[in-house]
């Protein structure tokens, strides 16, 4: 893992260059290299290393997945969606560099992060090119990471679709799971995995994400600042629609303990340390603050 954080951070810094108007590519940049865990790029070259691909050829792919995430959160703490003055223990973008700014340096990731894509990717075939494309493109928009991030926002006007139970799921499959599953199957498609393969990929994101985001919100819950780097009990203040909002603490644990072991049963057939381990340090984390 180490070794793939490091590739991407590397290339992260190659990527962001900084041209006049400053502003604009210091701000991208800024969150972009925040220090981080790469989960999302990690994900996408191991996928593909799994099913037998070159993983040099996934980096380009895997660091523009890590810039969709940046521009998510520049957006996510704005003062305007959850105003978080802090992300990974730093000032918040919008604090850094204004919020015009910080509007502006999401919005240029979304089209930067597939340039770099196409600009890096020459050798792959142009069939596999726009599968990826497409893959992206699609979770960027308006059906998942957007519809996410508006259901979320509805949610604290008291607007919700059907019951709370699914409009929960629907928040938390779209602002988050989304971008693992397109790190994910983005990995296995460069790597030529089959249908099948991309199918497994696809439903072991989605478990993953689900546990991962029941994670974070036990943790907006018990940690501290200094452990989440930023602003704690912000959902419980603002009536966010969480798992722990809706099912309690011990509820949202016994969850995430289910769907881990649910994602051992599709990842351990594949043999890798690395989607091992992170389900793991998930567990681990959740049974230590019980």
């Amino acid at each position: 893992m180490n070794d793939y954080i490091e590739i991407i951070n590397k290339k992260l810094n190659e990527y962001m260059v900084i041209e006049y108007p400053e502003d604009i590519f210091k701000s991208m940049k800024y969150t972009v290299t925040l220090p981080g865990k790469r989960l999302r790029p990690v994900m996408c070259l191991e996928a593909c290393r799994i099913f037998g691909g070159e993983t040099d050829l996934a980096v380009p792919t895997a660091c523009a997945i890590e810039m969709l995430h940046a521009q998510s959160l520049i957006h996510d703490d704005l003062p305007c969606m959850d105003n978080d003055d802090f992300r990974r223990g730093k000032p918040s973008n919008h604090r850094v560099f204004t919020e015009a700014i910080a509007v502006l340096a999401g919005d240029a990731l979304l089209s930067y992060a597939p340039q770099v894509i196409i600009e890096n990717s020459k050798t792959l075939p142009d069939k596999t090119l726009i599968r990826v494309l497409h893959e992206f493109m699609t979770t960027a928009g308006a059906f998942k990471l957007i519809a996410g991030q508006v259901a979320d926002i509805e949610s604290e006007k008291g607007i919700i679709k059907n019951t709370k139970e699914e409009t929960l799921k629907f928040i938390h499959t779209h602002k988050t799971a989304d971008l693992f599953k397109l790190a994910l199957k983005s990995g296995a498609i460069i790597a030529g995995a089959d249908g099948n393969q991309i199918d497994k990929m696809e439903e072991f994101g989605q478990i993953f994400g689900l546990a991962f985001q029941i994670y974070d919100d036990i943790m907006d819950e018990v940690s501290t600042f200094e452990e989440l780097g930023k602003t704690v009990g912000k959902d419980k203040k603002a009536g966010k629609l969480t798992y722990v909002s809706l099912y309690g603490l011990e509820n949202a644990r016994d969850k995430i303990i289910e769907l881990t072991a649910q994602a051992h049963e599709i990842i351990d057939r594949y043999n890798s340390e690395i989607f091992v381990s992170l389900l793991d340090k998930i567990t681990s984390k959740i049974t230590v603050k019980n």
